[in-house]
């Protein structure tokens, strides 16, 4: 059985201890205690700062083949996206284009997940974003209507939701590295306190896994 998840820098791993504490890799160890008939292997394509247009692009030309293989594959993404629409409105010193943002996110997630389904019959599962700033209603907005916009999205294309961000409401201060205040100011003095920490990633991990048993199939 291989595993494949895609993603940003959650995914990716940024922050915690080493790559094997990150979540793809913990939920492979879960998965392989749970199976002793299939052995489970994984590949992850994620990268610090890829927005969902970056990991459609990835996923096209670099992820291809090894997506055809996958029997599960994860996909993460939009927090980048969030930032980038909130960084060029500081720029213009103009309100967030909600809309504009939300048309390119939903436009680049809808062809990821088609793109997926051309190149496998692998099971997907789609993760919504935690916020890392429960403290700031602006953050605490947002990210309801990113993961509105993601949860539309994937029920739309009969995608499986792994509601991570109930998985982290309230828990913040304890699942995330550096938190500090639990406002976007936060991010304004040093490291952004944004990703899992290790306790993070094993919640994660624990959490995802039994969303990635795949469906019997004859292949």
């Amino acid at each position: 059985m291989l595993y494949t998840a895609l993603g940003d820098s959650i995914t990716f791993g940024e922050n915690a201890s080493s790559f094997a504490k990150a979540y793809p890799q913990l939920a492979i160890t879960n998965l392989n205690s749970h199976s002793r008939s299939r052995r489970v292997t994984g590949y992850v394509l994620a990268h610090p700062g890829w927005s969902s247009s970056d990991l459609l692009d990835a996923a096209i030309w670099r992820g291809s083949s090894i997506i055809s293989q996958s029997d599960v594959v994860s996909v993460w993404i939009g927090g980048v996206d969030l930032v980038n629409a909130a960084l060029i409105s500081l720029k213009n010193q103009q309100p967030i284009n909600s809309v504009q943002h939300t048309i390119n996110y939903s436009r680049n997630l809808h062809a990821l997940f088609t793109q997926i389904k051309r190149e496998s019959d692998a099971r997907i599962i789609c993760c919504t974003q935690y916020n890392p700033f429960p403290n700031s209603p602006l953050s605490a907005e947002s990210i309801n209507r990113l993961n509105h916009t993601t949860i539309e999205i994937a029920q739309n294309c009969n995608i499986n939701i792994a509601p991570v961000h109930t998985w982290f409401e309230g828990k913040q201060a304890d699942l995330i590295y550096g938190y500090r205040k639990g406002k976007i100011e936060d991010a304004l003095s040093g490291s952004l306190p944004i990703h899992p920490n290790d306790q993070g990633h094993r919640v994660i991990a624990k959490r995802l896994t039994p969303y990635l048993f795949p469906r019997k199939s004859s292949r």
